[in-house]
Parts: structure tokens; sequence; C-alpha cells
């Protein structure tokens, strides 16, 4: 893509205040001295933060919409424009280009009044690797660069996990690492319960092995029937010699091969690779279901929330997230919608260009392909009907949590910190986030306890370490005007805007949504510390010290006997109290205090497990992954490493001499 970057310079700060005739005449600057040709412009506030991204055929007749003042279709619209600044313009050759750079840039920089694709992680693929002798079958997430045929995309971990068994159990190709596979002496237990043929130790001949691995590539790239077909006859041909046993072995591949398709709810005959969108609309909110197919085999679907303005059209929707959803995935031969994206043509052109192939995007009137769609689309309208009924009930909780702290109001971003270790070794804080939207795990946080002055098991010392760190850095980052939220302040009058859509209905224009992981707030309304009245002194004296303000701070201590339901709470201008058994908001608490104790005990057994499998090798500077591999060959443990003399260390194949010496230093106080 040949790109022709517009200037940015000219006009500054005339947006900030907020005015529309004073936006619009930002825009009108720029816009006197735009070409007439395709590209990318952005809208950036007085801050510098990128309100909008948008494409044009037409810049200059695009950009014009904005110079009006007027007509603007929307206040959303007419808050874009007051709160422009500057612009920034990127020329294309074409409108396809244009659509791709802009999808990317949305991506990136997350403007507030763009259709923004949430949740936006990858999905797992099966991998069948080409870069070994016996090749092996793994779930993949991520970059794609290792040699191999890749399967997919499913729509989570878990169908990836069934599918990989009943794969094992079918094809009984080996899932174990290289490094694992070339140390084995005897066959493992995969090998025993017959869901591996054992290459590991030649309890397999090469070229049968290299026969499962053709088979299951062509039941993976959809020549299910002439698999099933085969192992059928080879099945009966056992069977009429006699060989019951190895009859029995292809019986139970195919009815593994069997639970594989069955397994898939829908099994399109028509459709052999398609991704199939369905989208629903609800008060205000959207959601787009996606079902993916592949090999004629439902590989699972995946529901998402894309922020997006009340006022932006169903097809403007589906546009923008069909573009940003294929910004950095494979895209299928062919996408099939419930509803037509705005600019069908122009989309399916620019995937086209982007994967390299004809991409058909089309939105069905009958037939089986019109089936699957509705079927998206019942889908996507049952889970945004029960994410609006779950936001109905949390919101619910949050007026309850603030009427039993005391709160002005209802909290937006709640934050709940605990820590984990075992006699203070490998110590981890975590940070939970919740908000009217339920658990925001985008904003989850660990923090691995660095302070050398903290003594192990010092668990006050690790709270003050986590919350200063964490308050220190959104100080700085998001600095903002301290609103006491403590129980005195109730009496004293607040500004309107102190707490946006706090315990009233969300205003269909307003700026924020009200669901979801993009409308939490950087800074909290309630801070929650697992711990009695030490972690809440400790707490105290972080925000005292710092001089965080308008943030509530209480300690939940548990019960006599650890018991659920008798917890005692500790906070600014109460004596310790208790919530009523029966309380919803108590219930609550225990939600959001157990999801704080398992994230951080999930966070510490990873770092513990970490450092079980550390090498005394990893922490030698200059030896990379290929000599440290080079010495464990050559000596088996990283102790008999240790224990060698320079001059077998320098006889060891791939060590050079300055290498050898490195090593033989770091294990004798630097001698050598």
């Amino acid at each position: 893509m040949e790109l022709d970057f517009g200037s940015a310079a000219g006009a500054s700060g005339s947006g900030a205040s907020g005015d529309l005739a004073a936006g619009a005449e930002v825009i009108r600057k720029f816009w006197r001295t735009l070409p007439g040709s395709p590209g990318v412009y952005r809208m950036i506030d007085a801050n510098g933060e990128v309100l909008y991204v948008g494409k044009a055929r037409n810049l200059k007749n695009r950009v014009a919409n904005y110079t009006r003042g007027v007509g603007h279709g929307g206040a959303r619209t007419a808050r874009m424009i007051a709160a422009t600044a500057t612009m920034e313009f990127v020329t294309t050759r074409t409108e396809t280009e244009a659509l791709l750079l802009e999808a990317n840039l949305i991506k990136q920089l997350r403007p507030r009044y763009n259709v923004l694709l949430r949740d936006d992680k990858s999905f797992p693929y099966i991998l069948l690797t080409r870069d070994h002798r016996a090749p092996q079958i793994v779930k993949h997430r991520g970059a794609r660069t290792r040699p191999g045929d890749y399967y997919g995309p499913f729509a989570n971990a878990g169908a990836v996990t069934r599918t990989l068994d009943a794969l094992e159990r079918a094809f009984l190709l080996r899932s174990c690492s290289d490094s694992y596979f070339e140390n084995r002496t005897r066959p493992c237990l995969l090998f025993q319960i017959k869901r591996c043929s054992g290459p590991c130790t030649n309890e397999i001949p090469q070229q049968e092995y290299d026969a499962l691995v053709e088979e299951a590539r062509a039941f993976l790239s959809g020549r299910s029937t002439m698999v099933r077909e085969r192992m059928a006859r080879d099945m009966q041909a056992a069977s009429d010699n006699l060989e019951f046993e190895k009859a029995a072995r292809y019986r139970d591949r195919l009815a593994a091969l069997s639970a594989i398709q069955s397994s898939q709810e829908v099994n399109p005959r028509s459709v052999e690779e398609a991704d199939v969108f369905g989208l629903a609309e609800q008060a205000g909110q959207f959601c787009i279901q996606a079902f993916f197919f592949r090999n004629g085999q439902n590989w699972g679907n995946v529901a998402y929330f894309p922020r997006a303005d009340r006022s932006t059209s169903p097809g403007e929707v589906l546009e923008a997230f069909i573009a940003q959803f294929y910004d950095d995935r494979p895209c299928p031969r062919l996408i099939l919608t419930s509803i037509e994206p705005d600019e069908r043509a122009l989309l399916a052109e620019a995937l086209s260009a982007k994967t390299g192939r004809a991409v058909e995007l089309a939105t069905p009137r009958r037939g089986e392909k019109r089936d699957l769609a509705d079927h998206a689309a019942r889908n996507a309208h049952e889970a945004l009907s029960r994410r609006l009924a779950e936001t109905a009930s949390q919101q619910q909780l949050m007026e309850a949590l603030a009427a039993a702290f005391g709160l002005p109001r209802p909290p937006r971003r709640i934050e709940v910190y605990d820590n984990s270790h075992i006699m203070g070794t490998n110590a981890v804080g975590g940070m939970i986030v919740a908000g009217v939207g339920g658990f925001a795990k985008t904003h989850y946080r660990t923090f691995n306890m660095r302070s050398e002055d903290l003594k192990p098991g010092d668990d006050y010392g690790m709270m003050k370490e986590m919350l200063r760190r964490r308050f220190a850095r959104l100080m700085k980052e998001e600095p903002r005007q301290q609103i006491a939220n403590r129980p005195e302040a109730a009496e004293t009058p607040l500004p309107d805007d102190a707490f946006p859509h706090a315990g009233a209905p969300v205003d269909p224009d307003d700026d924020v949504e009200a669901q979801g992981d993009a409308a939490m707030p950087a800074w909290p309304d309630l801070v929650l510390v697992d711990g009695g009245r030490g972690q809440y002194e400790a707490a105290k004296q972080v925000f005292a010290e710092l001089g965080v303000a308008g943030v509530a701070l209480v300690a939940i201590a548990k019960g006599m006997d650890r018991e659920a339901g008798r917890e005692t709470f500790f906070m600014e201008g109460r004596p310790p109290f208790r919530l009523p058994p029966r309380d919803p908001a108590l219930y609550f608490v225990q939600r959001l205090r157990d999801e704080a104790h398992r994230f951080a005990i999930g966070a510490h057994r990873t770092r513990r497990k970490k450092d079980l499998v550390r090498s005394p090798l990893d922490e030698i500077p200059g030896v990379g992954p290929a000599r440290k591999r080079a010495l464990l060959l050559h000596f088996g443990t990283a102790k008999a490493v240790a224990a060698a003399s320079l001059d077998d260390l320098a006889r060891t194949p791939g060590v050079n001499a300055a290498t050898a010496r490195t090593v033989y230093a770091f294990f004798h106080d630097g001698a050598g």
C-alpha cells in the first residue's frame, strides 16, 4: 500500500472549548487544502486523543460534511465536531486500501466515537506440524510461524480440546513436545491408553505413522467421508482375516471420528467453509454472533458486543465489525450475514485484496444458507437478552452495595485486591475489577512483589506495595479532580458530572457506554481489600501518602472459622460492622472477594510453576537457547554443567571458548 501522509499541523486547541462552531472552523482550515483522493482521516481533541477514524472515497467531499456546523444528524456527531482540535490525514490509492487502513487504525487507537470490536483475542487453531519426522498435533494460538497445517478457527479452547482428544483416539498422533519426544526411552501413558501410536520409541514403523498423519490431514481438510470409508474397509478386512484385535482398534478409531462429527450442533451440507454473522439490536445495544464452519463442520460460535452509538445503523455496525474482525485473522472464502452490511461490495473487495483470493460476502435470501444466517441471528438475540438482564441485576447489586457502605452513588468501577504466597516465596498481588457489566477481566492486573525492603510473608507490606504502585501510576497517567466518596460526603452537594450515569438512566446520546469494559472509568469509586484492620490501615496509609481522595476504602475480614456470611467490614467513619446474612450486597461482596482470591492464587501458581522449571543456565548472560540446548545435550543436566571443568565446557559441540569461560565463571564466582 503506497501512502501519502498529509500534514497535521495548523490548528490546535480550538475544539477544546466544546463549541460546535469552533470545531467546525478547525475542520474547515484543513478542508481547504485537502485533495479529492481516497484516504483516511482522524479527528483529534486538544489532549491528543483520537476521537474518530473515518475513510472516504473523496477526502475533500467527506470532510466538507463536518464544516457546516448544523444538520449533523445527532448529538454524537455534534459533540465529536465540537471536541475536534486538530486532524490528521492519510491518502491512499484506492478506497479499498482506505477501508483496510481504517480498520487497522480503529483497532490500534480505539477512538471513542467509532464502532469498536471488544474482546478481540486470537482464536485457537489445531496445528499439524511439518518440522519433525514424527509430526505433532497440538492446540495453537497466536502468530502462525511454525511450519505446518493450521485448521480453524475454533470458537474457544474447549472446542479445540474436545476435538484434539477425539483426533488422538482416531489417528493416534503424538501431542508431546519435541524435547519430550527426543528423551523418551519407553512409551508414555498416552500409548498405553491408545491415544498415541508411540513413534518416540519406534512402536510404530515410520511409514505407518506417516500414513496416519496423511489420514488426519485428509480428515481435517474436509475429506472425512473418504477417510471413514477407508477405515471401515480396513476394519472389515481385519475381521475377515480373524484379526479381531486389529479390527477393534479400527472400530474405536471410527467411533472417535463419529464423536467429532456428532458433537457439531449444525453441520450444513451445502457449506464447506464459511463464517456466519448474525446481528441483533435491542435497547440501543448490539450483539453479533459468529459461527465458524470448516470442512462441513461447525467449529463453534462466539458472541460479540461491539461498542457503538445508539444512532449507528445495524448495517454500519456490521460493516465496521467485519472489517476489524479480519484485520489480523485469515478470512474464509465465504462470509454469510443475517443483514446486509453497508458498502458490502467494497468490503468484499477489500477482504479479497487482503487475502489474495476471491472472498464472497453474501446475505442469503433462501435455502440452507439463509437458515444458517437466521440461526446466528437468533443466537445473537438470545445472547443480547441475557446480557441486558444480567446488566439490570448487576445495576441493582451496585445500588445495594452503595446503600450497604453508605456511598453517595452506586459505584461504576470496583477494584478488589488480594495477595498470594507460600511462606513469602513467589509473592504475587492481584487486582480484579468489576462494574455494571460484571467482571471486567481485561482490566485485571497482577503485581510481582519486588521491593527489597519487603520481608517474606509480610502481608501488610505486600498490600502497601501493590496499592502504592497502582495509585501512583494512576495519578500520573490519569490525573483527576478528587471527589470525596466517603460516607460524610453524602451530605455535601456534588457537581452534576461527579458520577456520570450513576444511579440514573443512560442518555441515549451520551459518549460513555453503560455496559462493558469500554465504559469502565480509569479511577475506582470503591476499593475492597481482602483482610482485617491491619490491611485496612495499610491501605489507608498508602492513600494518605499519595493524596488519594474520592475513593471509598473497605476491608473485608473473614468471619470466625473463616465462615462465609460472618465477614466483618472496616471503613472510615464507622465502627467494624457486618451485613445481614441474607443481604444481596453481602453475597455480591463474597463473589468479588472469591474472584480476587482465585485470580491471585492463579497468578501465584503460574509464577511458582515457572520457578520450578527454571534452569540456572537461564541466568547466564550471553547464553542463548541454542547454546543452552547444546550444553544440556552434552552434559545431561544443569548440575553437571555447573560441575564441569573449563576444558570440558570448551569441548562441547556448538560452544566456543568465550562462552565456555562465561559459563565457568558464572558457576565458579568469576574464575576462569
